[in-house]
């Protein structure tokens, strides 16, 4: 996990204000922590999201696979991470009323913002959430502060939940990774003849493998670009696949007829 790296203060609180962190929507919102503001020690991360078409800040692996999961679902509308809990007054109160001691900078004393790793807007209305490994919640402090969190969206009326490493499917984050980047194509791959051509043959069973070696092949593409056609139609979900089977070995499986299908 990233550590802070500078002190926290009022000025400080005002000038993140003013920069507009917390807020916006979309392509213009900005979180409230960037991986700026952390020391180098720990895993950070910074990736273009394809619904938001901004760069996501993310301060530990787990943020950014549970991302990927929100990047992958179709029920996703908007993803905003490190979405401050911006009503201090509200926060604050929360704590005194329940006897918790309320986070607070150890040089200036004035108090931090807490974040929610994710304010996920969906289909059916916004969904915060918040990551953790499932080793820090043996820790009291940690789940006295999460019980501020909880109460906190809760007088909101938005729904709010732990998510820990046991929730996030691995094999699957590392498939969305591995296509993730395939969401974009150049333009003669675009063309839907070749598309069905890759299509048709799937269909008939043929071996990705072989398929994607055939594609190349008959419409004269560089090396390579069959690849990654079935990787943007996987992306896109013209083809699908068990995403909790590792999804790379199966491509180079001249026996594995059936493993990639059309929906």
């Amino acid at each position: 996990m990233a550590k802070r790296a500078r002190s926290w203060n009022k000025t400080k609180y005002e000038r993140y204000v003013k920069e507009g962190r917390g807020q916006g929507e979309g392509s213009t919102y900005m979180p409230w922590i960037s991986v700026h503001d952390f020391s180098s020690r720990g895993m950070v991360s910074r990736i273009v999201g394809h619904k938001t078409k901004r760069v996501h800040h993310f301060l530990s692996r787990s943020e950014l696979n549970y991302f990927f999961l929100l990047e992958w679902s179709d029920k996703i509308l908007d993803i905003r991470e490190q979405f401050p809990l911006i009503d201090m007054e509200l926060a604050v109160g929360i704590a005194q009323k329940i006897g918790i001691k309320y986070p607070t900078d150890n040089v200036s004393g004035f108090p931090y913002v807490l974040t929610c790793d994710f304010m996920i807007t969906t289909v059916s209305g916004l969904k915060a959430r918040t990551i953790k490994h499932a080793a820090e919640l043996q820790s009291k402090r940690v789940i006295e502060k999460l019980e501020i969190e909880r109460r906190y969206w809760q007088s909101m009326g938005i729904e709010w939940k732990i998510v820990t490493e046991n929730e996030i499917p691995r094999q699957k984050c590392l498939n969305i990774e591995w296509l993730y980047s395939s969401a974009g194509i150049p333009e003669p791959l675009a063309d839907c003849q070749i598309r069905k051509s890759l299509l048709r043959k799937i269909r008939d069973g043929v071996p990705a493998c072989i398929a994607i070696g055939n594609i190349d092949n008959e419409w004269g593409l560089p090396s390579g670009s069959g690849l990654l056609l079935l990787k943007n139609m996987l992306w896109h979900k013209e083809l699908a696949f068990d995403m909790d089977n590792p999804l790379p070995a199966a491509l180079w499986d001249k026996e594995g007829t059936g493993k990639i299908w059309l929906p």
